[in-house]
């Protein structure tokens, strides 16, 4: 016999999504790109967001525009990263979405500060604000920690080496994360985009050469868009409070790898 809570046609009962009514969401990186779009979405699901990036300006229009809290801060800069965290109190929700690339050099003519860079804002800029919020995080009795990774994290390609050296320690951090907070009510996932088009990133890892930036999207017919990756995040931090979305690896239909891309004539 099927339980009481059972429909009458046979289907399993819809468990409740984690309800965002009051819950503060804290995302990095939200001034542009896949972090403003992040910002809007969990805004429109009911959070009480947070927008945290360098451009205040930026910060401060889109808070206005969604409702939420602009609150400067520079990923790579630890006295900064403390300040936003007691600015914003109560927390459930962390998108460590600030990050970067820069250069498309190979290993052999790579830049150090390029590499040194690219570590600090994927990497330890994501460890300051873990470190920061995790107390709140822990308060909250059921904090989320989003990472935004890359499927560079996961894969090489020839140019990359500095970024996805990054991206490979982000995904580390991830999944240590995961096992360490085992037993307290703190979920980890990780998302790993493939090819987004947004506004800024490719035109920053080409120095503000548009030309070049625009050559990576060239003849792909449907890149992903940062309202996708940001379906994404709004879908995992939303599932019932005990399902841990571990990681979620995105990308658009002409990409099945990092190095197989269909493109049109």
């Amino acid at each position: 016999m099927a339980p009481a809570d059972t429909p009458a046609d046979g289907t399993a009962p819809e468990r409740p999504r984690t309800s965002p009514a009051r819950r503060t969401a804290v995302v990095t990186g939200a001034s542009s790109g896949i972090g403003a779009a992040t910002a809007r979405r969990l805004a429109a699901d009911g959070f009480d967001v947070v927008l945290a990036a360098r451009r205040e300006d930026r910060i401060r229009a889109l808070a206005e525009e969604v409702g939420g809290r602009a609150v400067v801060c520079d990923v790579t800069d630890d006295a900064s990263v403390a300040a936003m965290a007691r600015e914003v109190g109560e927390c459930a929700v962390l998108v460590a979405n600030a990050g970067g690339a820069v250069g498309m050099d190979p290993v052999v003519d790579a830049s150090v500060e390029d590499w040194r860079w690219m570590y600090d804002v994927n990497v330890l800029g994501a460890l300051r604000v873990v470190k920061e919020l995790m107390p709140a995080l822990v308060a909250s009795g059921n904090g989320h920690v989003v990472v935004m990774s890359s499927t560079a994290g996961r894969i090489v390609y020839e140019g990359g080496g500095g970024y996805t050296a990054a991206k490979h320690g982000t995904t580390a951090l991830a999944e240590t994360l995961r096992l360490e907070l085992l037993g307290k009510p703190v979920r980890v996932s990780e998302i790993a985009p493939g090819m987004v088009a947004t506004e800024e990133f490719s035109t920053n890892r080409f120095r503000g050469d548009a030309g070049a930036a625009a050559k990576v999207y060239e003849g792909v017919a449907e890149p992903l868009t940062a309202d996708d990756v940001a379906d994404c995040v709004s879908w995992v931090v939303t599932r019932p409070p005990h399902v841990d979305v571990d990681l979620l690896v995105v990308k658009p239909l002409a990409q099945a790898a990092q190095h197989r891309v269909h493109r049109e004539p």
